[in-house]
């Protein structure tokens, strides 16, 4: 085969075999085929795009590219969730307890965070002593003692994947259906799991920003999870707006403790007078979604109402709070965090913000709100920055609610006097606040089962 022949092919819209899609992805991934013509291979397909069979193919074959983790010896069916980014997402605190409590086993490998969207990696190490590397014999270990372990992604986790998307970066071919997809599901295939979850946002914080282009993107995950034998589901939510009241990486896990501590859930989702409390219920829906079809997809539960039931019971029972403690522990973290959140890392000053006029919020630039964590130092500029991990937002009204001129909007929590007002200007800024009443939509927009 010759990569020119293969760039001429997908120019002129034809169809790739299995055979070239993998000499494509092996000879790049080895430095064999130069970064000239994979960029040109890459332009030809965000123009020409790419079949059902081709995207598989190009996933497989990313994923083949490094080490897949066997999974084998750990017992029973192992399910995962991805999310594909937002702010204030710390789902995976909530339902992998959820999970495991039901007796589901979670081998879970998650990313730190760069730029404004928080990783789960960093978040776990606001927990005191919290390891995130931990050997493969403990890693399973841990799995099949209490169904939950979760550690940092290996770097030769899907390394075509790296080097594509970076040419990809560079060569404006990123919002590419096919290419986006492969890159997300390739990582998920090596992961090793047997049933993929994808929680994918849109709005304002997300990547895809339009409903119609989060719908597509997760049809397309879900066909490749399908084809390459994985049950899959994508959960479309959404992102135009943080997904619950605190941004932060101490302060998130101090909310995913408070929704683990709810002791009437029904109740506590129908409350829509308390703003905060509306905040939180919008995360714990998201989260009972989520948990609800990991369940299913575990085949321990086959009725959605049932299934939801038992993930709802896991929370109220308190046992999915203790699961999070046991795996605290196991992973070498001060297990009395859980049940006392006043050990975590704490902001040495806590700063409100006050809303500019009255009236209805309207609207959020969530992205913005993402870069005020980044300012106060919550988040990474660069791959190398160091994260504050007690410093962050909490913010007390939401979309819909009516707010008073000069009311408390939202705390800022930070150790930098000199950072305080760009981050409350810009705050400020993110949202937009009508005359008229506004309605929020709903949190869960739809479930995509194939």
């Amino acid at each position: 085969m010759r990569m020119y022949d293969l760039i001429m092919k997908k120019r002129n819209g034809g169809i790739h075999t299995k055979e070239e899609i993998e000499y494509i992805v092996s000879g790049f991934t080895k430095g064999e085929i130069p970064d000239y013509q994979m960029s040109a291979w890459l332009m030809c397909v965000y123009y020409q795009g790419m079949t059902k069979e081709e995207t598989v193919f190009l996933t497989t074959a990313m994923a083949d590219s490094g080490e897949r983790l066997d999974l084998s010896a750990i017992e029973g069916v192992k399910v995962d969730k991805h999310s594909t980014g937002g702010v204030g997402d710390k789902t995976t605190f909530i339902v992998a307890p959820i999970l495991a409590s039901c007796g589901v086993p979670i081998a879970k490998m998650s990313g730190r965070g760069l730029g404004h969207t928080g990783g789960t990696i960093d978040k776990l190490e606001s927990i005191p002593g919290f390891h995130v590397s931990i050997s493969e014999e403990t890693f399973i270990s841990n799995v099949n003692r209490i169904k939950l372990a979760l550690v940092g992604q290996t770097g030769n986790l899907a390394p075509a994947d790296k080097k594509i998307y970076a040419l990809r970066d560079v060569t404006a071919t990123v919002d590419s259906l096919p290419l986006i997809a492969s890159s997300i599901m390739s990582k998920k295939l090596a992961a090793g799991a047997d049933v993929i979850v994808l929680d994918v946002k849109c709005g304002s914080g997300a990547f895809m920003k339009e409903e119609k282009d989060a719908i597509a993107l997760a049809k397309t995950m879900v066909e490749i999870g399908n084809m390459a034998g994985k049950r899959t589901y994508g959960i479309i939510t959404d992102m135009n707006e943080p997904l619950g009241c605190k941004v932060g990486n101490a302060l998130e896990v101090c909310e995913a403790i408070e929704v683990l501590r709810i002791k009437d859930v029904k109740n506590y989702l129908s409350n829509d007078e308390n703003h905060v409390q509306k905040g939180i219920a919008r995360l714990l829906e998201v989260s009972l979604s989520l948990a609800t079809y990991m369940l299913i997809g575990s085949g321990k539960e086959t009725d959605e109402t049932k299934a939801r039931e038992a993930c709802m019971e896991a929370i109220e029972s308190g046992r999915a709070l203790d699961k999070l403690a046991e795996f605290v522990g196991a992973q070498g973290g001060d297990a009395g965090c859980i049940y006392n959140t006043d050990k975590l890392p704490k902001a040495s000053c806590i700063v409100p913000v006050y809303a500019p006029k009255s009236g209805y919020v309207a609207s959020c630039n969530t992205s913005e709100v993402g870069m005020v964590s980044l300012i106060l130092g919550g988040g990474r500029e660069t791959k190398d920055s160091i994260i504050d991990l007690s410093v962050g937002i909490d913010i007390h009204k939401h979309i819909g609610d009516y707010v008073e001129k000069g009311e408390v909007f939202a705390y800022l929590h930070a150790n930098r006097d000199s950072v305080v007002a760009e981050a409350s200007k810009r705050l400020v800024s993110a949202y937009t606040i009508s005359d008229t009443p506004v309605v929020a939509t709903p949190i869960v927009k739809q479930i995509i089962t194939k």
